[in-house]
């Protein structure tokens, strides 16, 4: 019946190099009418005529436009379009909803492509690139220093280095994404950086003290060493702004994943300088400054104390 309507191929008509292909089916004014092809006859084994209608159900329905399948199985899509959100929240409250009011027949599943599927696996690779490179960081820190509290002092204060990040990417609109990943990881490195040099500095102005300098002058050493990467550290903030800002505010092909990795950068150029020069100074004071000896009580002098009833 649907070659009857939609045509079927029963020959081929040779013209020189051509081949045409000879299709049969019923007029249009029939096909485009259902009560015409309800009253189709049709022949039965026995010899009487009767029309299609009396043997089966037509009418017109809704359909896929077109029939895919992919490894033997029927498939059908579904395209969505989000917009002012990001897609992991979406499709996460898309599965929950399924999940909840949709009950699969057997033999039928869903899968989640396109972009979801292409930031799932991005993640999953980001699960083992961001750790990977902090062990990374960590181990070279304590080659620089061989120390592993000088190393464990510049990577507790990354986290605090990153949150001028975390507010640009707020005060912006922009949603978590690979793209602000990568920008992250970037900072990091660039937070690492700033901290390793302070320390240098830092290490630098305290072993001209001498081998058991005090407390002033330990405290005084500190404060010399950070003035002395003030300088420096502003150029090198300069230098970085200027050449990620136009990325920030561009507007040709490309520039939305551009942006967004160039977001956390121009933010954490804020809080990471800020974090160094302060921060950083402070907690190595508190580390390396001497502690003062308890003060020793003379033999014999003895105090008298209260009676308590």
């Amino acid at each position: 019946m649907s070659g009857s309507i939609g045509g079927a191929n029963v020959a081929r008509s040779v013209e020189g190099l051509a081949r045409y292909p000879i299709n049969v089916r019923y007029p249009r004014e029939i096909r485009d009418s259902v009560g015409k092809i309800r009253n189709l006859p049709v022949l039965t084994p026995s010899g009487q005529q009767i029309t299609l209608g009396t043997v089966a159900q037509i009418r017109v329905s809704d359909g896929p436009p077109m029939l895919k399948s992919e490894q033997g199985r029927p498939t059908s899509y579904v395209y969505i379009d989000v917009r002012g959100r990001d897609l992991s929240s979406v499709v996460g409250e898309l599965q929950e909803a399924i999940a909840a009011q949709v009950d699969l027949p057997a033999g039928i599943s869903l899968s989640y492509a396109g972009q979801f599927e292409y930031l799932t696996r991005a993640y999953e690779r980001l699960q083992i690139v961001v750790p990977a490179t902090l062990a990374i960081i960590f181990l070279l820190l304590y080659l620089i220093f061989r120390r592993f509290d000088e190393a464990l002092l510049i990577m507790g204060t990354l986290p605090f280095a990153l949150t001028g990040g975390f507010w640009l990417l707020y005060l912006m609109g922009y949603n978590q994404s690979v793209a602000t990943a990568v920008g992250f990881i970037a900072l990091a490195g660039v937070s690492a950086e700033f901290g390793v040099i302070m320390l240098i500095y830092l290490k630098a102005a305290l072993e001209k003290r001498g081998d058991d300098p005090d407390a002033h002058e330990v405290s005084t050493a500190i404060r010399e060493g950070a003035l002395l990467r003030v300088r420096p550290k502003a150029m090198t903030v300069a230098v970085i702004l200027a050449g990620l800002f136009p990325i920030l505010i561009g507007t040709g092909a490309g520039s939305e994943v551009m942006s967004r990795i160039a977001a956390p950068m121009i933010g954490g150029m804020i809080t990471a300088p800020l974090l160094s020069m302060f921060l950083l100074p402070a907690a190595y004071l508190l580390m390396r400054r001497p502690r003062a000896p308890k003060p020793t009580q003379p033999e014999g002098d003895e105090r008298c104390l209260p009676e308590t009833a």
